[in-house]
């Protein structure tokens, strides 16, 4: 399997487009922001893109000024644009509307949305704060998703040098692009948040994130269906739920995913470590997966494939169905494990886990004098070098 390699260079040059913006005024300024946090903003963004989006150049670039609060309703950046390269530089802090009551009549499903725009970067140093507590004292199970940042149907998409806070669930959502970088964000919100998962990926391919900070009350990193060339490298995660493929095929659907690489990642006391999670339902494959140079520090379930995924734990009838597991690759694991079965390989009876390889791993407990094991359920493959626990693969 090859290894992950090196992103491709960002489709803009930011300190071209600072030479763009008007030397006496910020666009946002132009167009009628406050920037104190209180007043509505909205109609000064959409103006603002209107005019980025629309401008007869090659490059374009919008401005949130350092020093300002911008109040923002959930809105829609869409494309395509005229420019070939637009530069989205948040230097001050956008906020979300405070309250669930303030979105009513509203988009309640995004906040901030980039539609069909290519050759878009989004850069810092500042900040996007979805000031979600409210929605996490409600029913999450009506909402779905909430990000404060979706990127739909987008291509050359770079987001970096931000820190986003608090969504209301997911907080940056990657839905039918191709080729994004995503590099040096901080995502931050409470381990009891609910559903906020760092970043979701679905539908997409040839995704880079590295060097990123993610702590959450969900999956650091989701990686759903159809998705291809995922490269996740120099991550830091926790609190949260680790890093995940799926679940997939809830619907019964047929399920893609192709070369999904997870190298060099840190998991801080997280609830599960590298995840691969399908319903029973569902059919097509997950192949090509390379899990290498990963570090579990006191992490309830470091390696787990769980085939028999379910809202609630032995509540489906088993199928004859499944999606076929294959290809995947386990090197340099490294850490402990707070439960008992440190890798948990729970393969459907039905279509069996092959070609799964544990080479060079050893995992300990957290508590001095426990022990940790492995568990296998129709899993086949080989091990390499030591491998602690011992490896219960079938052969």
């Amino acid at each position: 399997m090859d290894t992950a390699r090196s992103p491709p260079p960002l489709v803009v040059n930011s300190t071209n487009f600072l030479g763009k913006i008007d030397e006496n005024h910020d666009l946002y300024m132009d167009y009628g922001a406050v920037g104190d946090g209180c007043t509505d903003d909205t109609l000064a963004f959409v103006e603002t893109w209107k005019s980025t989006c629309n401008a007869q150049t090659e490059i374009a670039a919008m401005l949130v000024p350092d020093g300002n609060t911008f109040l923002v309703h959930p809105m829609a950046f869409a494309g395509p644009c005229k420019p070939t390269s637009i530069n989205f530089l948040i230097s001050g802090i956008i906020i979300a509307p405070n309250s669930p009551e303030s979105w009513k009549g509203r988009n309640q499903g995004r906040w901030l949305i980039f539609k069909g725009v290519d050759g878009l970067s989004v850069d810092g140093p500042g900040m996007l704060d979805g000031r979600g507590k409210g929605w996490w004292d409600i029913l999450c199970a009506t909402h779905r998703h909430l990000p404060v940042i979706s990127f739909l149907q987008c291509n050359k998409v770079s987001l970096s040098n931000i820190l986003v806070v608090d969504s209301p669930q997911t907080h940056i959502l990657i839905t039918g692009c191709n080729n994004v970088v995503i590099r040096y964000l901080s995502i931050k919100s409470p381990e009891t948040s609910p559903n906020t998962d760092g970043i979701h990926i679905s539908s997409s391919h040839g995704v880079f994130i590295h060097n990123t900070n993610i702590g959450s009350g969900d999956d650091c990193v989701s990686i759903g269906d159809h998705t291809s060339d995922i490269y996740i490298t120099d991550v830091d995660c926790g609190p949260g739920h680790g890093v995940s493929i799926g679940s997939l095929g809830r619907s019964g659907n047929e399920v893609k995913v192709d070369n999904i690489n997870v190298i060099r990642v840190r998991f801080n006391k997280t609830t599960n470590g590298v995840r691969i999670k399908t319903w029973q339902v569902g059919r097509g494959h997950v192949r090509g997966v390379l899990y290498e140079d990963i570090n579990f520090m006191d992490v309830s379930n470091p390696i787990i494939i769980d085939q028999y995924y379910c809202d609630v734990r032995g509540g489906c009838e088993s199928t004859r169905t499944g999606v076929q597991i294959s290809d995947v690759r386990y090197a340099g694991i490294f850490g402990t494990s707070k439960s008992k079965v440190a890798i948990n390989l729970n393969c459907s009876q039905a279509v069996a886990c092959t070609d799964i390889l544990l080479d060079t791993i050893l995992l300990a407990p957290s508590t001095p004098g426990k022990k940790v094991i492995s568990s296998c359920n129709n899993a086949y493959g080989s091990s390499a070098g030591i491998v602690e626990p011992e490896s219960c693969l079938l052969e």
